[in-house]
Order: C-alpha cells, then structure tokens, then sequence
C-alpha cells in the first residue's frame, strides 16, 4: 500500500501536467516556435536598413573625418561673442520677435482648434459625417510641414514674421485639433450623465461635464507647444519668416562662428527660461502631485 500511494500521486500530477499544456499549448511551447512573421520582418528590417546605408553611400570613414571636422568647428565657436554691444541688441530684438510669432501662432491655434476639437471628438460631434471631415481636416493640416507652409504663407503675404504666424497657425491648427478631440473621448462619462439626469442641457453637459477635466490637459498641450514653436519659430527664419533663424542661417553661411555659437546659446537660454516659466503655469494650475 505504501507504494502504491507515491505511483497513484505520480499519476495524478503528471496527468494534471498534461492538462495544463494542453490548455496553456502556447506558454510551453518553445520561443522560437510561432515567431516566423516577427523573424521575417526583423529580417526584412535589417535588408532596408542594409540597402539604405548602401544606397545613401554611408561609410565609416567619412563619419569619423566628419567628426574630426565637427571638433574644430566646435573650437572655432568658442568663445561666444556677439561682435559689438549693437549686434547683442538686433539678436534679441531677433529673439523677442521669435517669442512673439510662437505666441501668437500657438495661441491662434489653440483659440481656433478648442471649437474644432468638439466636432471631430465622437462623444461631442454633430454627427459621423461632420466627425469624418473634421479629423480629415486636422490630418491634412498636420500632414504639411512647417516649412512647406512657411513657404507657402510667403508667397501669398510676404517676407517677414506675419508669414511665420500663419505658418505656425496652421501647422499646430492640425496637431490641437487632433489631440483636444482625442482629450474630449478621453473624458469620463459618469460627470455628464450627472449633468444631464438632473435636467442639464447638452451645453451645460460640456460646461461643467467635460470642461473641467479637459482644461489641465489641453493647457499642458497648449504650453508644450508653445515651448515648441519657439525652437520651430527659429528655424522658419531660415526661409524668411522672420525671427532669428534668418540670422544664424546667414552667421552659418559666412561662417562667423563665435556669433553663431552666441545666438544659439541665446536660443537655448530662451527655451529653457520658458520651460521654467510653462512648468510653474502648469504646476499652479493642475497643482504637484505627491510622489
């Protein structure tokens, strides 16, 4: 009887074991088993990867003398120096008119694509067909690079920052409009079916509903941007959009090193003091959560 027990014991687990491989087939089976499409695509990834450093006539050699290049470059911009006391001064004027055109294109924006948002939003839009050509709308404006549409906005009103406003207005009139709608389906539900059960109107449903979970959300998006833009704000200038990046592209061009490296640590002051500032916005706002 003794030995009995331990063999009718024996049975039972390795019985049991046999039922869940059964029922679990595709946790005990090998790793390598049932992975042929993710081989094969990690495969044809690698082929791409290969053919393109091919075809782009990519080698080692030149990375390495580029290097060497970028180091010397690198010594020739230090120390920074603006020139003279006047050139500080037309920097950041060129600085201050980059904030303003990221300002105004961002907030434009943001004024514009909030009304928007609701329309290609499921849970707020008219219906399916408004819902559709508003998301379509959003991709097409988001689809077309800042760039292009600086280029664009200077052909039809000329050189100068009101071309860089628009360009930004309508590139960032894609992305808010994209992701307020997207920040509206989000919303829990529960506070508007508090609104309406007690005799609430549709408006007032997104009033006191969704508004108040929106705010801190879009306004954290908003200022992103706004951080953003000013980066984007100085590279439009390269195309004659006015702001700063008119004058790096030139200093790049003539190879001033040393006020080229001053503009740019004067850019990179300038967002970094803006981060600062949107963070203490944002904090004051949505409040620090403890850890």
């Amino acid at each position: 009887m003794s030995t009995d027990k331990p063999k009718l014991a024996d049975t039972v687990n390795a019985a049991q074991q046999r039922l869940l491989r059964d029922r679990y087939a595709l946790h005990f089976q090998p790793f390598y088993q049932g992975q042929q499409r993710s081989y094969a695509l990690a495969l044809l990834a690698t082929l791409v990867f290969a053919y393109g450093v091919h075809s782009l006539d990519m080698s080692y050699a030149r990375i390495a003398g580029g290097l060497g290049e970028l180091g010397a470059m690198v010594l020739r911009m230090v120390p920074p120096d603006p020139g003279t006391w006047a050139r500080a001064g037309v920097y950041a004027y060129a600085m201050l008119e980059t904030l303003a055109i990221a300002l105004l294109g961002t907030l434009m924006a943001a004024i514009v694509a909030f009304p928007l948002g609701f329309l290609a939003a499921r849970n707020t839009t008219l219906n399916r067909v408004v819902q559709f050509f508003a998301r379509r709308s959003f991709d097409t404006l988001r689809g077309v690079d800042i760039l292009i549409w600086a280029l664009i906005w200077i052909n039809v009103v000329g050189l100068g920052p009101f071309a860089g406003v628009l360009a930004l207005f309508m590139s960032d009139l894609g992305s808010f409009g994209k992701l307020f709608s997207e920040a509206i389906e989000a919303a829990d539900d529960k506070p508007v079916e508090g609104v309406v059960s007690t005799g609430g109107s549709s408006l007032s449903a997104v009033r006191f509903g969704i508004l108040p979970q929106l705010l801190p959300v879009l306004l954290s998006q908003v200022l992103y941007s706004f951080e953003s833009n000013t980066r984007s704000a100085s590279i439009i200038g390269i195309v004659g959009a006015g702001g700063i990046g008119l004058i790096l592209s030139e200093q790049i061009r003539t190879l001033e090193l040393q006020q080229m490296s001053f503009v740019i640590l004067l850019i990179l002051a300038t967002v970094s003091l803006i981060d600062f500032c949107c963070s203490r916005i944002r904090y004051s706002i949505i409040g620090v959560r403890a850890l």
